[in-house]
């Protein structure tokens, strides 16, 4: 089985509150992109191997080899061999760490034939990460608390293409986030995104640009670049490297 796990982009990211636990509550919109993925193989073996190729993966246990182990210790399934080829640069605030592990779960539940209801594979992948859920469906949808809280939203962008600059740079949530503060909107996301797109680069906002533009001149140079070459929006997505514009196809 070949799997083509996809990137996400973030329009609008909010930190509305700090949680007792620790974490931050979040206001975002999740939508998926297609053309930038990953690569993931499964098929069945004789004993549990994980290899990958591409971009270099540092992680000792990587998020597929833990979505596995879940699948196994839940459901006994065999063993398989799981290679990764990977794409989606690591750091960049697109989800392909979370979008592998939540692939998998997918691919796992088709393979052995779990027949495990989409309600439940978003409970278990949201035990290997936060933005994990969201690739079950993969599907735009309005994120809030820590990113486990989806809402569907209808939002077209057929008629736009999504461009990415990366500037290999990778950027830690934890780093990200050590010196972030709440921000409180007046208008809620919700209604934001609602508004025309060219309306946009006005009233969404990335919270983590502030700290991360000072902090890497390059991603705002970036920002400013897609802007120059006719972009009707561009923001930094996640907490991550990944500048993207938003362009009128023609």
């Amino acid at each position: 089985m070949i799997l083509y796990p996809n990137a996400k982009i973030n329009i609008g990211l909010n930190i509305t509150s700090r949680r007792s636990d620790g974490y931050h509550n979040i206001s975002s919109v999740f939508f998926p992109i297609s053309d930038c993925f990953d690569i993931l193989e499964i098929v069945q073996s004789e004993s549990f191997r994980f290899t990958s190729s591409g971009i270099h993966i540092s992680d000792d246990i990587n998020i597929c080899e833990k979505a596995y182990i879940l699948m196994k210790k839940k459901y006994r399934i065999p063993a398989v061999h799981i290679h990764l080829h990977k794409q989606i640069p690591i750091g960049s605030g697109l989800g392909g760490g979370s979008a592998d592990a939540a692939f998998l779960l997918k691919g796992l539940n088709i393979l052995f034939n779990l027949n495990i209801h989409v309600e439940l594979l978003e409970e278990l992948a949201l035990g290997l990460g936060a933005d994990c859920p969201f690739f079950i469906q993969n599907q735009p949808k309005y994120v809030s608390g820590i990113g486990d809280v989806m809402q569907n939203i209808s939002l077209e962008l057929s008629n736009y293409n999504i461009k990415l600059i990366n500037s290999n740079i990778h950027i830690s949530t934890i780093d990200a986030y050590s010196s972030i503060q709440p921000n409180h909107q007046s208008l809620s996301l919700q209604q934001l995104i609602e508004k025309p797109i060219c309306k946009w680069k006005n009233f969404i906002k990335n919270d983590f640009e502030k700290n991360m533009f000072t902090k890497y001149p390059v991603l705002k140079e970036a920002k400013e670049e897609l802007y120059a070459k006719g972009a009707v929006y561009s923001s930094m997505t996640g907490t991550g490297s990944v500048i993207y514009g938003i362009f009128h196809k023609e």
